[in-house]
């Protein structure tokens, strides 16, 4: 390969203004990409979801932008005219690379039409990352539109290895390669935990354990609520932390809470936590917990694992790929006991440093350079 700053890498995905794990993690990509010599643009997005698909608050970030990227707002993911313009335009610049970040099958009709224009060059390659073939929250029309996009691109990264067969499950022979996910690690020093609560206004007489992101469904609040009203837990001076904005109706969660007594001994944050909140949140808890009823890979164990946190994950999914049972956290099945007993025995055991320990080897697996050197190896 020749000098790599004669090199140019195109983005296509979400990204500052818009807000959201997506964009942190393009924001990153880009600038390893830069790291290691190249050349980089992100094509964003002006019109991500019609604010009328949109579950929460806003799209937008209130966080200062990203700095030393070059990042063009150019792409409508619902006007089909300016696929075409956005696909010619990207055809006639000839990047070596197109990445493509794809998520969900609302975004197929978009970004399958732009990297089909593209390809018409002959010359770069297309390689998308998948985070979801098969969506959390499927409908029937999805499976056609993910075979739309499969078909536009040369090749695909996968974060986890469950997607990776995903992928195969769509009769698609194309060349994918596996990579977990790069740690987030744009947050900081971590705060002591003193700090942490201060910043928060938390009583640090007691311990929490904490469920962070987007609540949707599929993320198994409900579960994790049930547990929750284990006797044992009675006796341990433990609160739980929902910290996240509801991306579905929250009415059905404070009823529970208030139904099962939970009222007292639960920490609700509902709205969207600032890359620049993350470290409080995190650095207040003991354990971070994610009892998702379905999962590919998830960025919140990624930060975990940069704030050197123990975590319960559900066995679904690329979420056992990620969590090592025994030594990074536990792995349990997705229901109330089997959660119960995991964040009984993490805190009667009180076994951190034993954990802590594991996690500070095990994340050295996850690094951005490893993920540049998988795309490169389709060029």
């Amino acid at each position: 390969m020749t000098d790599q700053s004669d090199i140019e890498i195109f983005i296509l995905g979400t990204t500052y203004p818009l807000r959201g794990g997506l964009a942190t993690f393009n924001e990153r990509l880009a600038q390893a990409f830069k790291d290691a010599g190249y050349r980089v643009t992100i094509y964003n997005f002006s019109l991500q979801y019609p604010s009328l698909f949109f579950p929460g608050k806003t799209q937008y970030s209130t966080d200062p932008p990203p700095v030393g990227l070059n990042i063009l707002t150019k792409v409508n993911s619902i006007n089909p005219f300016n696929w075409i313009k956005v696909g010619r335009e990207i055809k006639n610049k000839r990047p070596l690379l197109l990445v493509l970040r794809y998520w969900m099958p609302f975004m197929a009709p978009c970004m399958g039409t732009i990297a089909r224009i593209v390809k018409k060059n002959h010359f770069t390659k297309i390689v998308a990352i998948i985070d979801n073939i098969i969506p959390h929250e499927a409908r029937f029309f999805d499976t056609c539109l993910s075979k739309y996009f499969l078909g536009s691109c040369h090749g695909f990264v996968a974060m986890s290895k469950s997607v990776l067969e995903d992928i195969g499950r769509f009769g698609n022979r194309k060349l994918r390669k596996f990579y977990p996910h790069p740690l987030y690690d744009t947050y900081g020093k971590p705060l002591s935990r003193e700090e942490a609560c201060q910043k928060l206004d938390l009583d640090p007489s007691f311990r929490y354990m904490l469920f962070f992101g987007f609540v949707r469904e599929y993320k198994g609040l409900d579960i994790l609520l049930q547990a929750f009203t284990d006797k044992r837990f009675e006796k341990l001076p433990v609160k739980l932390i929902i910290a996240g904005e509801f991306y579905t109706n929250a009415e059905p969660y404070r009823k529970m809470i208030s139904d099962l007594n939970l009222s007292e001994r639960i920490v609700m944050h509902n709205s969207f936590i600032s890359n620049s909140e993350v470290p409080a949140w995190f650095c207040a808890s003991d354990i971070i917990v994610q009892p998702y009823k379905s999962a590919t890979q998830s960025g919140v164990t990624q930060i975990a694992y940069y704030f050197e946190k123990p975590m319960i994950v559900t066995n679904v999914g690329g979420l056992p790929e990620m969590v090592p049972d025994g030594k990074v956290g536990y792995v349990v099945e997705p229901n109330p006991k089997s959660l119960a007993d995991a964040i009984y025995k993490f805190y009667s055991l009180g076994n951190t440093n034993e954990f802590v320990q594991h996690i500070k080897k095990e994340k050295q697996k996850f690094t951005w350079e490893g993920l540049i050197r998988t795309f490169e190896e389709f060029l």
